[in-house]
């Protein structure tokens, strides 16, 4: 699989931008990245199903930034990309059509981020 113009341009993209508003606003952000670390800290659900949870949401709510955001984290924390699939598909359920949009390129993100982790994965896409 090719690299997904919906994972790492879109950080790319958004990079500088959250740059430059943290310069504004570093209070704001210094409160974000808090409640950032305690929502995905280890607990009774572990921060790969809470980054599949994020993921979801993402294509729920049709966030470009928090899909690449979410299925590079994912990647990271080891889910698969039948767990992506399958947590992308209960969007469908509960978001309806514009969820098959957002959740094809949430799937496409996220197994572009898994095969730079795992090379040897972009055999089997």
């Amino acid at each position: 699989m090719t690299s997904s113009p919906h994972a790492k341009p879109i950080l790319d993209e958004l990079s500088p931008l959250h740059r430059q508003l943290r310069r504004a606003i570093p209070d704001v952000y210094q409160g974000f990245g808090a409640l950032s670390a305690a929502a995905f800290a280890d607990g009774a659900l572990d921060p790969r199903t809470k980054e599949l949870i994020a993921l979801a949401i993402g294509v729920a709510e049709g966030c470009d930034g928090c899909i690449a955001s979410h299925a590079q984290a994912a990647a990271r924390a080891g889910a698969t990309k039948q767990e992506a699939a399958e947590a992308i598909g209960v969007t469908f359920l509960m978001h309806g059509g514009p969820a098959t949009i957002h959740g094809a390129r949430a799937y496409d993100a996220f197994c572009s981020f898994a095969d730079a982790l795992d090379p040897a994965a972009q055999q089997e896409g």
